[in-house]
């Protein structure tokens, strides 16, 4: 177990050991355990953590606000119109003042090319560690949350675990790249098979990809990719039907100088893909005893359809949403 991790930014779970990882999930399980006797963990008393939220939130904002109050501290609930950051204070400034002033800064940013380098800003200048809500390249929080349901129902022994990561189709908004790039990141360094499947203009960042294959070959995992979701659902234990949107098509650059033309391309693609979509017809192709997987909320009748996200023999998306809740507080307990 790794104890010296006070004061550790957590930007993204590949910035941190796998060992590192593993005093998260050994905390989180014990956290979790007492959660549920009813017993007092308040290991963070009188600590004040900021929050910064640039876009909605409800599994994340409740996980560490809540999370928070039961380490017997308290959560500021943040947004950007409230702050000076709506009259244009840098990230910088807003780091220093906050880290004077309490334990912790958490922010979700995933405006793409700007939401991961105004986290890093913040954590350069902050003498308190930082922590990401998400961004527009990683995750963390859900990727801790998902690998800790695996081993709730898998062991902690995934090598070999079958696991798809499927693009879905999803026309409420242009959804990050976050979840699927911090999933393939994670899931290959604890051994697991991982496939990701996506039409050929919804792919990851190409960076991201070259790192998640390294990860593959270090920790004993594989990766691969196809254009086919029914080839990708062959044989799954585990199954992510997740919309993201095409901003790994473009260069930041390229994206930032042309959103308005790159967005109407994006929406323009997404209608040729409807049938991406996780129904029972799919689910027969996974493994017999496969599980649903989903970071929430669900576009439910397009991502995935109300009877697998409802079947409770197959479904665990609700298991995975309360933990966002333990390895969140893992990680304010062994950071703050």
């Amino acid at each position: 177990m790794v104890t010296k991790l006070k004061g550790r930014h957590f930007l993204s779970c590949d910035s941190w050991s796998k060992q590192e990882l593993d005093t998260v999930f050994e905390t989180a399980f014990d956290l979790k355990r007492k959660f549920a006797v009813g017993e007092p963990t308040r290991y963070l008393p009188d600590k004040t953590l900021f929050m910064i939220f640039f876009e909605q939130s409800t599994r994340t904002r409740n996980s560490m606000e809540a999370g928070m109050t039961q380490l017997g501290g308290h959560a500021h609930d943040l947004t950007a119109d409230k702050m000076q950051l709506s009259h244009g204070e840098s990230a910088k400034d807003t780091a220093i003042i906050l880290s004077r002033m309490g334990h912790g800064i958490a922010s979700r940013n995933c405006f793409y090319g700007i939401g991961q380098k105004y986290l890093a800003e913040m954590a350069v200048h902050s003498s308190r560690p930082v922590m990401s809500l998400q961004d527009d390249i990683y995750h963390p929080f859900q990727g801790m949350a998902d690998l800790m349901t695996i081993f709730e129902y898998f062991g902690r022994n995934v090598n070999g675990l079958k696991v798809t990561i499927s693009w879905a189709y999803a026309d409420t908004h242009s959804k990050p790249l976050s979840v699927p790039q911090t999933q393939a990141l994670l899931f290959p360094r604890y051994g697991m098979d991982v496939t990701i499947a996506h039409p050929k203009e919804f792919p990851l960042s190409k960076h991201i990809v070259q790192k998640a294959q390294q990860n593959a070959r270090q920790g004993g995992g594989t990766l691969r990719f196809t254009n086919d979701m029914d080839e990708a659902f062959q044989g799954a234990q585990i199954v992510i039907p997740k919309n993201w949107g095409g901003f790994g098509h473009y260069d930041v650059r390229e994206y930032l100088d042309n959103e308005e033309a790159c967005q109407t391309e994006m929406t323009a693609n997404l209608e040729k893909y409807h049938d991406w979509i996780c129904d029972e017809r799919r689910i027969r192709l996974a493994d017999k005893n496969v599980k649903l997987m989903h970071a929430l909320p669900a576009d439910r009748n397009h991502e995935v359809t109300d009877a697998v996200l409802d079947n409770e023999q197959i479904s665990i998306v609700y298991d995975e949403a309360e933990n966002r809740l333990h390895t969140a507080k893992a990680i304010m307990a062994l950071t703050m």
